[in-house]
């Protein structure tokens, strides 16, 4: 130990926080793992996956800064090799983790996992196309982006999109543990937090985007454009008979097609909003809405005698 240590009590600090950290394991029924190795995904082993499965997707813009065409293919396929083997390693952590609580042998967990990220390889055109879709809804969608380019590399909430794009896959694959960590990635990155639950349709654009926030059952239809600190949120969060909130229940509103929903709205429950609505500024809505709605502040105080 070094003579600038000393100033620390090391030792005793250390000492302090395995005492803490042996208490905790053994309250809540943790015991040290045989091997002594880590448990749980790594948070920061997943911000790198996720690089690589931008560039991999979009090479001549979110990949390396000297990439030439002609090299494009050698890139995505070195690039995707090394990704999904270390995802790989990143899903076989929680499954194994996930694995303690039942009965499955090792030699199970091991064929689902590869069959899991094998099947997350095979969607990765899929989910290509179906950013595009999103990328092009930005760019019309928006009078300020100037290309397609401009908005895949600047907008924050094509970040995010592309994000819960591969953390949803994952999420209906069995791997909520790497979908929530990946969406937390782009929420720090962004300020977008969308739960990889969540079920978002073609076109999808989010413009500004600081401060949205999509709930786990949220369902979004194709072409929906929402703005910076709107909320598709629970109204109410239902309890068992002992108490404990009840997980994955249908909580979250339905967006239809084609709705617009401007800046600070927030819209709670499992409501409807229906095709072709727009919902103004800083609404609050805890009710359904038909087809082709116009709502705005103004005139819900006005229908309603106070904001609904």
């Amino acid at each position: 130990m070094s003579e600038r240590s000393s100033h620390w009590q090391l030792q005793t600090i250390v000492s302090q926080l395995r005492t803490a950290r042996d208490q905790w394991r053994l309250q809540n029924g943790r015991a040290s793992t045989e091997q002594g190795g880590r448990e749980l995904p790594s948070r920061a082993a997943m911000a790198e996956i996720l690089e690589a499965l931008c560039g991999a997707l979009f090479p001549m813009r979110l990949g390396p800064v000297d990439l030439r065409e002609e090299s494009e293919d050698f890139y995505v396929g070195h690039t995707l090799d090394v990704a999904l083997n270390a995802l790989l390693a990143q899903a076989r952590l929680e499954l194994r983790y996930a694995s303690c609580h039942s009965a499955q042998a090792d030699t199970e967990v091991e064929a689902k996992t590869i069959q899991i990220i094998q099947d997350f390889a095979l969607a990765l055109p899929e989910l290509r196309s179906l950013l595009d879709t999103d990328v092009l809804a930005a760019y019309h969608g928006d009078p300020a982006a100037r290309s397609v380019d401009e908005v895949l590399l600047c907008y924050p909430g094509i970040l995010a999109v592309i994000h819960h794009r591969l953390a949803h896959h994952l999420y209906r694959s069995g791997l909520p543990l790497l979908a929530r960590i990946s969406a937390e990635i782009a929420h720090s990155a962004t300020g977008i937090d969308i739960h990889p639950g969540a079920q978002i349709g073609r076109s999808f654009f989010i413009d500004h985007g600081t401060g949205v926030v999509i709930g786990e059952t949220a369902i979004i239809g194709e072409r929906v454009r929402i703005y910076q600190a709107v909320t598709l949120g629970a109204k109410r969060f239902p309890a068992d008979e002992d108490g404990q909130l009840q997980k994955g229940q249908p909580r979250h509103p339905i967006v239809e097609d084609d709705v617009v929903i401007y800046a600070g709205a927030t819209i709670l429950g499992r409501i409807t909003i229906g095709k072709g609505s727009t919902i103004g500024g800083n609404v609050w809505l805890t009710r359904s809405v038909p087809a082709g709605s116009n709502l705005t502040q103004a005139n819900l105080q006005h229908d309603d005698g106070a904001q609904k």
